[in-house]
């Protein structure tokens, strides 16, 4: 899609978000509400949304950070009932100050954090408000909160193409061009932030190749040498990605089968318009023929799944299971009634084919319950003896958590 979302609406920015029920129920349980996620997900507009007679103070603002750090009991006791404080990870010390404020006071909801590098913030909060705080995740829109807006992506490749960082739709920007600035933004001031990357030409040469293996096997010895960097780099640049909620490595699921289980994690990343941007994708048609599409869709399918279950608190309990023989399954969800295998294939067609993988997991694994739910690109829904068909745009109609 390679022209602008209009809309008209000015408060478009105020569509419900799927985790506002989790954040106010926690917030009538701690006294501080840690809310994570990646730039521009939407966290403040949210918070501020959710706890409108909070005070608002941005940790962004150089002489409010000066003011945090250097008077840190001086900072917090401007707000005697709580506050918003956004981009906390720019003070680490100050939830440390916080922690004796909050024993002085345990009223809930009084205070909200929220930060976009979650190793510098979760550390921090980790060790000064453990037990005080419930810690959340906001990640880029899922389906479900797109579709609220008045104008929207209506094809799967537009929806692919676009992503689901709000901007893009509140403002009825382009999507190329927003993400644009936000890669440049990210790679030139947060990379800084997070660790010593002392070539940002390299890293940025890291991300595409990261982009361009988005739902593969992860082979740190091959993005190594692709890049021209060492296995360790490799490795720490992979997290410095994970830490600011870009890309996010699923786990392979431990089955006890005699065929010898893949143990190596898959590499997703949580938006698709930011993989098409990296991979050089501008338009929907280009997207359409494009030797990545299916890889594409199968990112999207499993972070629709991990959104969903993210905005009702849920962490944990999904991984995917590949095999010596290619039995594979995109998806596995852990609950206690059983395990639910997701496929996902970007075919606009059922064919009758079409779940023999799930039919030949369910025989590898052969334990307990296991549904089937194989998502493709088609619109359709069909009840099969194996499991469910499901068209792409009814994946936000199902609980997955």
């Amino acid at each position: 899609m390679n022209q602008p979302i209009h809309s008209d609406r000015e408060d478009a920015n105020l569509i419900q978000r799927d985790l506002e029920p989790v954040l106010r129920r926690y917030a009538r349980q701690f006294p501080a509400l840690t809310l994570t996620g990646p730039r521009q997900s939407g966290k403040s507009t949210l918070c501020r949304a959710v706890f409108p007679s909070l005070p608002y103070a941005s940790l962004e603002a150089p002489d409010t950070r000066a003011f945090a750090a250097d008077d840190p009991r001086g900072f917090l006791a401007q707000y005697p009932n709580g506050a918003i404080i956004d981009e906390v990870q720019r003070v680490p010390e100050l939830p440390s100050y916080l922690q004796g404020v909050i024993d002085a006071d345990r009223r809930p909801g009084r205070w909200v954090l929220t930060g976009s590098q979650d190793l510098a913030l979760l550390e921090s909060v980790s060790q000064s408000l453990a037990g005080r705080t419930g810690v959340l995740h906001l990640l880029p829109m899922a389906r479900s909160e797109v579709v609220r807006f008045e104008v929207h992506p209506e094809t799967l490749d537009e929806t692919l193409l676009a992503g689901g960082y709000p901007r893009i739709f509140d403002q009825g920007l382009n999507p190329g061009d927003w993400l644009r600035s936000y890669v440049a933004t990210y790679i030139e001031r947060d990379v800084r932030t997070i660790t010593n990357v002392g070539h940002l030409a390299t890293f940025q040469r890291f991300v595409e190749l990261c982009a361009g293996r988005t739902g593969q096997l992860l082979n740190y010895s091959g993005l190594a040498s692709d890049c021209g960097i060492t296995q360790p780099t490799a490795k720490a640049w992979l997290s410095v990605l994970e830490a600011s909620f870009i890309a996010f490595r699923l786990p392979a699921y431990h089955a006890n089968t005699r065929k010898r289980p893949v143990k190596s994690p898959k590499l997703h990343f949580h938006d698709t318009g930011l993989v098409c941007w990296l991979l050089g994708i501008r338009s929907a048609d280009q997207l359409r023929s494009h030797p990545l599409r299916g890889a594409i869709f199968e990112s999207w399918v499993v972070s629709e799944i991990v959104k969903h279950r993210t905005n009702r608190g849920e962490t944990g309990g999904v991984s995917f299971y590949r095999d010596s023989d290619g039995v594979e399954a995109d998806l596995i969800i852990e609950r206690p009634q059983g395990v639910t295998l997701v496929e996902a294939k970007a075919s606009q067609t059922a064919a009758a084919n079409i779940l023999d993988g799930l039919r030949r997991t369910q025989k590898q694994l052969g334990h307990g319950r296991c549904d089937g739910v194989l998502v493709y690109g088609g619109d359709e829904d069909q009840a099969r003896s194996v499991g469910r068909v499901l068209g792409w745009n009814r994946l936000h109609g199902v609980d997955w958590a």
